[in-house]
């Protein structure tokens, strides 16, 4: 298994990390002895006002610092679960003081055992002593929990003076398609959490602060990216904006996950060649990056989404669990091979409509989508989902970049400083642009590609670029 420094990453990623949290359930705890404010400002005021609407249980922990500068190794965040997002020697901020709140919203499922408490619908909600009057929201890419982007996107956002909030979706890790009484539930409660979580972060928030955020955004990673794109075109009541980095595909016909990959796992098994890949979707060009993936992503994703979907197609494979050692995890179903979602039973596209995106957004959206994605390509997703939003009419409120040499996850880029560049520093400067866009009425450039550079910190620095007028 490739190591991504020195991580065994899909070891890391599939590995349910237990963290037994100090302190009791609910009230106060502090890292130090600081005494809070009392005034409405300054260090963890106001602490003892904070409950989170809904919650069947919090723990509120008053911080010298936020950032997983401070946190690593404490109970606040989980690095394992962070394990390869972000590429080697990215800067992380620190000294961020102020207020995080843990706990999970009332849920019958039991994937998720982050501080040993069992439960799904588990939340971190983060409230900066500094606040800058907004909100940033997001949920757990792929399989992970909710303190899976913390490096990538709450340290950020805090040491600008963001509140920050992440759910772990409801469900977790690679048995998640058993949750939910029928097919499409698990990912169908992806939504409402994300729903739940913005509602009530905004609430407590106010509790804070005194008042209800200014401004509120949504961004997100993978399935994070997919949540954003739901969550604007459903309830764009609550955000005023969002960044949608390399966002799952589903549309109720196709294409999505169960489209382009069982042409993967026919190519482990011999019956695909690279070209079958290519008219999938699949850049030229990203070759060097498949037998990666194959070992590690391909095979898993197909089967269990299709599980999650269209559990009817094969009930032996990959069965009630994915597997209960890595190899079998990752191992694919050979029925996948031939599956083709095209020709399956009404039900199963009836299930994924219950999740299926329109292009409909109703607030401004940013997408980015590296051209060496090798687990979502992009001509089967962003490029699709960029043509959906300008048949619904709303190319005005969309910007799409894709980042040369960008793949889905950064740490490869690790392995491959010569071929890959991280997208995290794209995204950054991406969201920098939605709010001077929000906030100013500053529009970012028209849709282009975001070349790869020649020299400079690639790692930590991104110029989005571009010149000309937005499509209509």
């Amino acid at each position: 298994m490739r190591t991504l420094r020195g991580v065994p990453f899909l070891a890391a990623v599939l590995t349910a990390v237990s963290l037994t949290a100090p302190g009791p359930a609910t009230g106060a705890t502090s890292a130090t002895a600081a005494t809070a404010a009392t005034d409405g400002s300054g260090y963890c005021a106001r602490q003892e006002r904070v409950r989170v609407p809904g919650a069947a249980l919090q723990r509120t922990a008053c911080l010298d610092d936020l950032t997983t500068t401070g946190l690593a190794g404490t109970p606040y965040t989980d690095l394992t679960d962070q394990a390869g997002l972000t590429a080697g020697g990215t800067r992380a901020p620190s000294g961020i003081s102020g207020v995080q709140v843990d706990g999970y919203f009332p849920d019958s499922s039991r994937f998720n055992n982050t501080h040993g408490w069992r439960h799904d619908a588990q939340f971190v909600i983060r409230l900066p002593d500094d606040w800058n009057g907004g909100l940033v929201v997001t949920g757990a890419p792929g399989t992970r929990k909710q303190y899976a982007t913390d490096k990538a996107i709450s340290d950020r956002v805090l040491a600008q003076g963001y509140a920050y909030a992440a759910t772990d979706k409801g469900n977790s890790g690679t048995d998640f398609y058993r949750d939910g009484a029928r097919p499409g539930d698990a990912v169908a409660e992806w939504n409402a959490r994300t729903t739940q979580l913005t509602r009530a972060a905004r609430r407590v928030a106010a509790q804070r602060y005194g008042h209800a955020p200014r401004r509120t955004y949504i961004a997100g990673i993978s399935n994070g990216g997919y949540l954003t794109r739901w969550q604007l075109e459903n309830h764009p009541e609550l955000y005023d904006g969002g960044v949608d980095w390399e966002g799952a595909l589903w549309t109720t016909h196709g294409p999505h996950l169960l489209t382009s990959l069982p042409v993967t796992v026919a190519r482990t098994f011999g019956a695909a060649r690279d070209e079958d890949l290519y008219a999938a979707g699949f850049a030229r060009g990203s070759a060097f990056l498949w037998p990666y993936h194959e070992k590690s992503y391909w095979g898993l994703t197909q089967k269990i989404y299709r599980a999650e979907f269209d559990p009817a197609y094969d009930p032996r494979c990959p069965g009630p669990t994915a597997g209960s050692t890595v190899e079998e995890i990752l191992a694919p179903c050979p029925s996948d091979a031939a599956y083709d979602y095209a020709r399956r039973p009404a039900s199963v596209h009836r299930a994924v409509a219950r999740v299926a995106l329109t292009g409909r957004i109703g607030k401004p959206l940013i997408t980015l989508h590296g051209d060496m994605d090798a687990l979502l390509p992009k001509a089967a997703d962003s490029d699709v989902y960029a043509r959906m939003i300008d048949a619904r009419g709303r190319g005005g409120l969309h910007r799409y970049y894709t980042i040369a040499g960008g793949t889905h996850v950064d740490g490869l880029y690790d392995t491959y400083p010569e071929r890959l560049r991280p997208i995290l520093p794209c995204f950054r400067s991406a969201f920098d642009a939605l709010t001077a866009w929000v906030e100013q009425g500053t529009a970012p450039p028209a849709d282009h590609t975001v070349d790869r550079p020649a020299d400079g910190d690639v790692v930590n620095a991104c110029a989005l670029g571009g010149t000309g007028a937005a499509r209509p």
